[in-house]
C-alpha cells in the first residue's frame, strides 16, 4: 500500500505557549527558565487535565487540554490525565473512551508512544479510600460534621452575597456522633438527603464558599468502577485538592470560576497535611475560560441539541464538540494554534469565530495537497477534441514538492462550476440586462477562459433544458495552441481561469457543505431561546459534486490505513479544493460508491454575504477603483522586531538612536524620543513592535525608517516599549483578534493612508490586563502574534503612542 505522507502529517510543528502570567509565576517559584535545557531531567513540576466523565469535551475545554500539556513540556515536567469521576448519576464509560480518544487527538504530533499524559489514566475513584480518611481525621480533629438540614434549610441558613449565613443546628454535635453518623452513612444505613458531611469554617465568611461547605453526599447508585462499594460520594471541591496533593501536582490550572474556591482549596491541603495521608501543597492557579461567538459551549444546551436532534448527534460537525471538529476535518494542530493565538489571561473575553477559522486556514493551506472538485456540474463538450485521454501531470501543492505529483486526466467531455459560466441570453441575462457581474472574468457565450493546467475554450453553442430554459451543456471548441498555460503569438491574453473535471474518470460523490450552527454572535441573547436562533442554512448538502480521479486513490489508500489502524481517522484525508475551500473525509466514507467530504473552512471568511449576492472584491491593490478599502488598522504595518544596539542622539537629548531588526535584509535605523525615559541597557535585546510602513521622516538630521510603539502614563509620565513574546520571529506581522489578517500598505504616504494611520493609533491602548489592543467603539480587538497577545510590562489602561 502507498503510504500518504503527504496527508495532513501527525507530525506537527510543536506549538507552545507564549510566555503568560502563570508560566511566569511557575518560574518564579521553582526559577526554572522555559524550554531550558537544564530543566529537561530535573524538572518536577508536574500539572494535570482533571474532566469530569458526564459529557463530550469540547472547544472550551480545547484550552485547557492544551495548556496544561503546554506547560508540562514547557518546564520539562509532566501532566497527568485524571477523570473526575465522583458523580456517578452523570457518568458514562461513552464519555470516559471519548474524553481520552479527545485528548489524544489534540495532542497528536506532540508526543511518543500511546499517549500524551503521564503514567497510566488516573481517576478520582483510585483514591476513595483515600478520600474517606482524608473526612475521618477531618471529624476526628473538629474540623467536619455530619449536618441533618434539609437541602431547603441548607439554602435559608447560608445567607446570601450581602448577609452572612448562620450556624446549623447540628454544628456542635461531638466528635463521636458525627463519626458514627458518618460511618452510618458509608454502611448505607441513611436515606438520600438525609445527611451530607460538612466542613466546619465560618458561616459568616464574605466568601460563600468557606460558609461550610458540603464535603460528602448520599448517593445510593452504582459506579462505573467501584461498583456498590459506595453509597457515599466526595464533592469536587473537597476531592480535588487531595487528588492533587496524592499525585504530586505541582500547579492546578483551572478556569476563573475556580477563583472563589481557591481558599477552600488551601484549606483543605492545610489542614490535612498533619494527617500524614498527603505530604504535597499544590497551587491553584486561574485563568480565563473561552468563550466563543457564533456558538455554544454549554453541556446542557449541547445536550439539548442532541437529544432534541437539532444536529446528528455528538460529533455533529457544526458543534463545537472535539469530535464534531474532528470530523468536520479541522487539524488538532490548528486547534492549539487557536488556543495559542486567544491566550492566557484573567481577562474573559469572547472570541470571534472566524478567528478559529482563521487558524484553520493557515494550517491546512500548508499541509493539503491540492485537487479538483466541481461542486455544482454543468457539462462541457469539447466538439473539436479527436484524442482520447490526454494527461496533465501537476504539483500536488505549489510549494511543496515532496508532496509529490497527481494526474488530471482531459477528454472531450468536462465538467465545469456552473456559477463559473453565466448564461447571458438566458434567464440570469434577463435578470440583469443582458450584462455579466461587475468583474466577472469566467466563461461567457461566445467567449474564451482558461481551464487550469489544460487549455483554453471558447463557448459556441447552449444546450438548454426544454421547461427551465437553464443550460445543461455547453458546446465548446478548445484551442490547442494554448496548452499548460501558453499564449500563441498574436493572441491576446485569457484573464479568466477555472477548474473542471474530466466526465469518464471524474468520481461522483457527496459534498457536505458546513457553516456556522447559529445565525447571531450570542445565541438567546435576544430572543431569550437559544434554538430560535439556530441557522437553518447551517448544512447544505451537495449530491452531484464531481471530484478528479486522484483523490478516489487517496481515499482507498486510507480506509485501507483505518482498516489496520483505529487511530487514523477519516479526516485525516484532506485536501483543498482549488477555489472552492478546504474538505475532509467524513466516516461515511466506504469507497467508490460512497464517498463524502465535508468542507471544513472557505478560502476566505465569507460569512454573512448572502447566497444571492456575489462575494465584495477583497483586492489589495488600492489603486484598483473597485476594491473594497482594507479597514484603517490593517492597513498598518505593526511587526516585531529587536533592539540591536541604542545610543543617544548626537543632536538632541531627548532621542535615541537605535539599530532595529525588523526581518529585512539590513537593519534599520529608528530615532525615537525615549531618551531619559527608558534606560538604553533595558532596550538592547528588545522584542517589539515597530510601525514599519511609514514614510521615512529625518528627525534632527538622522532618518528614521520605522516607529517604536510605547505605552505611555500622563499621571506618571511613565513609557514602557510594547513586549512581544520572544519566540516570535523578526519581522512578523501582528494581528488583530477577531479581524483578517492585515493586508498593509507598502508605505503610509498619500493623504488618505496618512489619515488611516492617526485613526488606527486613536484606538490602540493597552487593556486592564496589560494586553495592547484595538479599540473600536465597544469592541476590542487585542494585538496577537503566533505566539501570543502583544502586552506591556506594568502600564494598564494606557495611551499607546
Amino acid at each position: 500500500m502507498r503510504l500518504l505522507l503527504w496527508l495532513m502529517p501527525s507530525t506537527v510543528s510543536a506549538f507552545a505557549y507564549a510566555p503568560n502570567f502563570i508560566t511566569k509565576i511557575i518560574q518564579e517559584d521553582t526559577q526554572l527558565d522555559p524550554f531550558s535545557e537544564t530543566i529537561i531531567e530535573s524538572s518536577k513540576i508536574k500539572t494535570r487535565f482533571p474532566p469530569e466523565p458526564n459529557g463530550y469535551l469540547h472547544l472550551g475545554h480545547a484550552k485547557a487540554v492544551s495548556f496544561n500539556f503546554a506547560v508540562a513540556r514547557m518546564f520539562g515536567g509532566a501532566c497527568h490525565m485524571r477523570l473526575d469521576d465522583t458523580n456517578p448519576s452523570k457518568e458514562d464509560r461513552e464519555y470516559v473512551e471519548s474524553i481520552l480518544e479527545d485528548v489524544k487527538w489534540i495532542q497528536s504530533g506532540l508526543y511518543d508512544g500511546d499517549a500524551p499524559w503521564d503514567g497510566k489514566v488516573r481517576k478520582t475513584s483510585d483514591y476513595f479510600d483515600l478520600i474517606y480518611d482524608c473526612a475521618i481525621f477531618l471529624i476526628q480533629n473538629g474540623h467536619a460534621y455530619v449536618d441533618s438540614l434539609s437541602a431547603d434549610e441548607m439554602r435559608e441558613y447560608r445567607g446570601t452575597l450581602t448577609e452572612p449565613g448562620k450556624d446549623s443546628p447540628f454544628r456542635s454535635r461531638s466528635v463521636e456522633e458525627n463519626l458514627q453518623l458518618f460511618q452510618e452513612m458509608k454502611a448505607g444505613k441513611c436515606a438520600e438527603g438525609e445527611h451530607v458531611l460538612r466542613a466546619k469554617i465560618d458561616m459568616a465568611s464574605p466568601n460563600i464558599n468557606m460558609r461550610d461547605p458540603t464535603l460528602y453526599r448520599i448517593k445510593h447508585e452504582s459506579h462505573q468502577e467501584t461498583g456498590d462499594k459506595w453509597c457515599i460520594y466526595p464533592m469536587y471541591d473537597f476531592s480535588h485538592p487531595i487528588s492533587d496533593a496524592v499525585e504530586e501536582i505541582t500547579h492546578s490550572l483551572c478556569t476563573l470560576e475556580f477563583e472563589d474556591h481557591r481558599p477552600f482549596y488551601d484549606w483543605t491541603i492545610q489542614k490535612l497535611l498533619p494527617s500524614g495521608l498527603i505530604s504535597a501543597t499544590p497551587r491553584q492557579i486561574e485563568f480565563s475560560r473561552l468563550n466563543i461567538k457564533s456558538t455554544v459551549l454549554s453541556k446542557r444546551k449541547l445536550i439539548q441539541l442532541v437529544e432534541e436532534k437539532h444536529v446528528n448527534g455528538w460529533d455533529d460537525p457544526r458543534l463545537p464538540t472535539l469530535s464534531g471538529l474532528r470530523r468536520r476535518g479541522v487539524p488538532p494542530s490548528a486547534l492549539r494554534l487557536f488556543c495559542e493565538r486567544v491566550g492566557i489571561s484573567k481577562a474573559d473575553s469572547n472570541i470571534d469565530y472566524s478567528v478559529l477559522e482563521d487558524c484553520v486556514r493557515e494550517v491546512m493551506d500548508e499541509a493539503c495537497s491540492r485537487a479538483f472538485c466541481v461542486l455544482n456540474p454543468l457539462k462541457v463538450t469539447i466538439t473539436n477534441w479527436e484524442g482520447g485521454l490526454e494527461k496533465f501531470t501537476v504539483d500536488r501543492h505549489p510549494k511543496l514538492a515532496e508532496m509529490g505529483t497527481r494526474v488530471i486526466p482531459f477528454g472531450k467531455s468536462l465538467f465545469i462550476e456552473r456559477s463559473d459560466f453565466f448564461d447571458l441570453e438566458g434567464p440570469e441575462g434577463k435578470l440583469s440586462g443582458g450584462i455579466p457581474p461587475k468583474g466577472f472574468k469566467r466563461l461567457l457565450p461566445n467567449e474564451m477562459v482558461r481551464l487550469r493546467y489544460a487549455y483554453v475554450i471558447q463557448c459556441n453553442e447552449i444546450i438548454r433544458d426544454a421547461e427551465t430554459q437553464e443550460p445543461i451543456e455547453l458546446k465548446c471548441a478548445y484551442l490547442p495552441d494554448t496548452r499548460a498555460g501558453n499564449t500563441p503569438e498574436g493572441m491576446s491574453r485569457v484573464q479568466g481561469i477555472i477548474h473542471w473535471v474530466e466526465e469518464s474518470t471524474g468520481v461522483k460523490c457527496q459534498i457536505n457543505q458546513y457553516d456556522r450552527l447559529f445565525k447571531v454572535e450570542e445565541p438567546g441573547k435576544d430572543s431569550g431561546d437559544f434554538l430560535k436562533d439556530v441557522n437553518a442554512d447551517s448544512l447544505e448538502i451537495l449530491s452531484s459534486a464531481i471530484v478528479e480521479p486522484s483523490v478516489l486513490t487517496d481515499v482507498v489508500d486510507i480506509l485501507e490505513k483505518i482498516d489496520e489502524n483505529k487511530d487514523t481517522y477519516h479526516s485525516t484525508l484532506a485536501y483543498q479544493f482549488e477555489r472552492s475551500g478546504y474538505f475532509a473525509l467524513d466516516t461515511a466514507s466506504t469507497g467508490p460508491e460512497s464517498l463524502v467530504l465535508n468542507r471544513v473552512a472557505t478560502l476566505r471568511d465569507t460569512w454573512g454575504v448572502k447566497k444571492d449576492e456575489p462575494e465584495r472584491n477583497r483586492g489589495t491593490t488600492r489603486n484598483d477603483k473597485d476594491a473594497t478599502p482594507v479597514e484603517d488598522i490593517r492597513r498598518v504595518a505593526f511587526r516585531a522586531a529587536t533592539i540591536v544596539s541604542a545610543d543617544p542622539h548626537p543632536e538632541a537629548e531627548n532621542l535615541l538612536v537605535c539599530k532595529v531588526n525588523c526581518g529585512d535584509p539590513e537593519l534599520r535605523t529608528v530615532v525615537a524620543a525615549l531618551a531619559g525615559q527608558v534606560k538604553l541597557a533595558d532596550l538592547v535585546g528588545s522584542k517589539v513592535v515597530v510601525v514599519a510602513n511609514l514614510k521615512p521622516a529625518k528627525m534632527r538630521g538622522i532618518e528614521s525608517e520605522a516607529m517604536l510603539l510605547a505605552a505611555s502614563d500622563s499621571d506618571s509620565g511613565k513609557v514602557e516599549l510594547l513586549q512581544v513574546p520572544a519566540l516570535v520571529p523578526d519581522g512578523e506581522l501582528l494581528s488583530f483578534e477577531g479581524k483578517e489578517p492585515s493586508l498593509p500598505d507598502d508605505m503610509l504616504k498619500s493623504k488618505g493612508a496618512i489619515k488611516a494611520w492617526e485613526r488606527a493609533k486613536a484606538g490602540l491602548r493597552s487593556t486592564s490586563e496589560r494586553e495592547v489592543a484595538f479599540f473600536d467603539g465597544s469592541k476590542v480587538y487585542r494585538m496577537m502574534s503566533s505566539a501570543g497577545s502583544v502586552s506591556t510590562a506594568s502600564l494598564a489602561e494606557s495611551v499607546i503612542q
